[in-house]
């Protein structure tokens, strides 16, 4: 007898525990947010367009921090509050999935295995791949680079990439685009290569460096939420909506890619 009240007592003490575990995995994230009026987005602070960290006050600045910025006040109201969480490429997914971020708007590609580990918005900006090369480099675009060393950074999209184009090329993987720019510089490579927006980003901070060979991919950005935050997800969906409708999104990419030579920002617009 005694024996069968233990272990009713810890089969019971494991569903309670299993069933708190559930509620956990099943809390509104929205639902929080509202409450606290804030929303934590995981944004980049190494990628000059999108979201780079200013030395002088240590805030991220680019258009995906001001987009985090402005959808926090189109779900929350003009009081909302937006609370930038520096994220890498390895890092973002595993941020949102323990918790620590609410959503991801950091140059995240949306691909089938993605979807697989998080649920995604509506593309909100036009990506590809592209190489970012010296001046005087022979390499014209992405089939050049056989027998040459490309630098990567770990946790993107772009090793898998440039060997479909260059069997042959090598492939040297580093951890943020900080590294990978500058082991370019110091010839640790022939090429870089990243998303055509931090190229040319990076190309208008080099001047001894060129964006070279066109988007040899195809790739769109979404944001991205824990999978089932379905209420988060679409108020953030509804929230991308109203931007592109009132004109609000066309005047955060004129705001950040005007400037950038030889990048058509017009093409980015969205009605």
């Amino acid at each position: 007898m005694k024996k069968k009240f233990l272990f009713f007592s810890l089969l019971m003490s494991i569903l309670v525990l299993v069933g708190c575990s559930n509620n956990s995995n099943q809390q509104d994230v929205l639902k929080s947010d509202r409450q606290s009026n804030t929303i934590t987005w995981g944004v980049r602070g190494d990628v000059k367009l999108f979201g780079l960290i200013d030395v002088k006050d240590g805030e991220q600045k680019g258009f995906e921090a001001d987009m985090a910025k402005h959808l926090t006040k189109h779900i929350l109201g003009k009081k909302g509050k937006a609370k930038l969480v520096t994220v890498t490429s390895q890092s973002r997914t595993s941020l949102l999935n323990n918790g620590n971020v609410d959503a991801i708007i950091a140059t995240l590609n949306i691909t089938p295995d993605r979807q697989k580990v998080v649920d995604f918005t509506k593309p909100y900006f036009d990506s590809g791949q592209t190489l970012l090369v010296p001046k005087n480099s022979k390499i014209r675009n992405a089939k050049d680079l056989n027998g040459k060393t490309v630098i990567c950074v770990v946790g993107g999209d772009s090793v898998k990439n440039v060997k479909k184009q260059a069997p042959k090329a090598k492939v040297l993987q580093l951890q943020d685009y900080a590294q990978a720019l500058n082991a370019l510089k110091s010839g640790q490579g022939d090429a870089m290569t990243a998303d055509t927006g931090m190229i040319y980003g990076m190309a208008v901070q080099n001047k001894g460096y060129v964006a070279r060979g066109g988007s040899f991919t195809h790739e769109v950005y979404g944001v991205a939420v824990k999978k089932g935050q379905t209420p988060l997800r679409d108020a953030i969906q509804k929230a991308m909506d109203e931007m592109v409708k009132d004109g609000e999104y066309n005047q955060l990419i004129k705001k950040w890619f005007q400037s950038v030579p030889g990048f058509n920002y017009k093409e980015l617009y969205r009605y």
